[in-house]
């Protein structure tokens, strides 16, 4: 009997991690507000930093005509993606993760801000 509770235990946790995972898209738009002074969700237009249209599941440091560091260059090199997971480690202390990056940013702190973000660059429509 105790192996069903603790097996009914770790699906409640598995599936109440993958509801927080999702993020909420309205909400990762106010986060944006936060990246939105060298970035923006808008295809084909860089500020300081690159288009963050379509990052999620975009080969790093792959638009064309962007001048990336060359730390983001290297870490890219090895054809990674900017899919949930990578963005989710990245977030929190870009400057960690990237050794070298330009990005300024310090990160994002909370859990939460990261997945919202990640929704909304996922999907920025959905925040309307």
């Amino acid at each position: 009997m105790k192996i069903h509770c603790l097996i009914a235990l770790t699906l409640l946790l598995s599936v109440a991690g993958a509801a927080h995972a999702a993020g909420d898209a309205a909400k990762g738009a106010v986060v944006f507000k936060k990246c939105q002074a060298c970035h923006t969700v808008e295809a084909g237009k860089n500020k300081v930093g690159p288009s963050l249209a379509g990052i999620v599941g975009r080969k790093t440091a792959s638009i064309a005509g962007f001048k990336y560091s060359k730390a983001m260059v290297a870490f890219g090199a090895s054809g990674k993606v900017w899919d949930e997971a990578t963005l989710a480690s990245y977030l929190p202390a870009p400057r960690d993760l990237v050794k070298g990056t330009t990005m300024a940013f310090a990160g994002l702190k909370k859990p939460e801000d990261v997945a919202n973000l990640i929704a909304y660059l996922t999907n920025p429509a959905a925040a309307k």
